[in-house]
């Protein structure tokens, strides 16, 4: 064979050689390839689902109440004490420290857990947090507030007595929701709820001690509406509305009430006097259709013969809601 034909033979096997490579490589790329996809498909859905565990794992459980639970009623029955430490003759609430007050309140609701119809209780702070005045202030609406800082205070010792912090608003000739939304930041705890003294609401010209104020249904409902809005967004427990009254027209057009998602509505029926008074009035008052609870309130130094428990827990229907000024 002539050299010039040995070199064109080497030259076609070494081109076939390379192209051989070239097919081989270019297989095994295409297999390293989809190897390679799969693999990462596998890791992405595997990936994926621990992902989505560690995701649920790493979300925090809903809060609950300072009890337990995310539903306040029929679970519970409240038990409080309402008042300020601005003064003490607003009530039980301002009397000593909120520790001290926490025992007193602890001892005060254990009966109500006892008996017929007993359900385990949840004691309450009932704080004014908006303060009705005889004189206008600076900004003329009859009402100051209470500091922050103090609003604090009974929160942390709400928390430590594993209680509720109701804030409860006396307007003056302010408008309830403008101070409901000064008090936004608390209302979006877990354990704070609100309270709306329609007495205290003046209209133009009326003075708190000298006119009984009032409110009308709509004006609850719309309070109602935003705390529901804030439940949601927050994934809060449920939150009492409560609402004071001892005359009937204090809540113009009872029969538009409505019920909110996350708010439980309570009427509580408010005034002192003498067994037979409050039992009367409670009477007259439940015997609406309101989508409303029952509440009832005692007072410490004004109520003649101040009712036991046993007397509360007596009342039919029995209030789910007992405060005591």
């Amino acid at each position: 064979m002539e050299p010039s034909d040995r070199r064109e033979r080497r030259d076609q096997t070494r081109r076939r050689t390379e192209r051989q490579r070239r097919t081989v490589l270019t297989a095994a790329g295409a297999g390293a390839l989809m190897l390679a996809i799969v693999l990462g498909l596998a890791a992405l859905s595997g990936g994926g689902e621990q992902g989505g565990r560690e995701t649920r794992e790493a979300a925090p459980p809903p809060p609950e109440l300072p009890r337990g639970g995310r539903s306040i009623f029929p679970e519970s029955r409240v038990v409080g004490f309402y008042g300020s430490p601005e003064d003490e003759e607003l009530g039980a609430l301002g009397i000593g420290s909120p520790a001290s007050v926490a025992r007193k309140l602890e001892r005060q609701s254990r009966p109500y857990a006892e008996g017929p119809g007993a359900r385990p209780t949840l004691p309450a702070f009932e704080l004014i947090a908006v303060i009705a005045n005889a004189s206008a202030g600076d900004d003329g609406k009859y009402r100051t507030r209470l500091e922050p800082k103090t609003i604090r205070r009974y929160l942390a010792a709400a928390r430590r007595a594993r209680a509720l912090l109701l804030l409860d608003i006396q307007p003056g000739r302010a408008d309830f929701p403008e101070e409901m939304a000064v008090l936004e930041p608390f209302l979006a705890q877990p354990n704070v709820s609100l309270a709306l003294d329609p007495e205290w609401h003046m209209g133009d010209g009326e003075v708190p001690g000298e006119a009984i104020g009032s409110m009308t249904a709509d004006e609850v409902n719309a309070v109602s509406a935003r705390l529901s809005e804030i439940v949601r967004r927050g994934r809060l427990p449920e939150k009492m509305l409560v609402v004071h009254q001892f005359t009937r027209d204090m809540v113009e057009n009872r029969e538009r009430l409505r019920r909110y998602p996350g708010v439980e509505l309570v009427l509580n029926v408010d005034g002192f006097g003498d067994r037979t008074l409050k039992v009367d009035k409670y009477n007259e008052f439940v015997s609406g259709r309101d989508p409303a609870r029952h509440g009832f309130k005692l007072f410490y130094r004004e109520d003649t013969n101040l009712m036991e428990p046993r007397d509360v827990l007596a009342l039919r229907p029995q209030p789910e809601f007992v405060v005591y000024e």
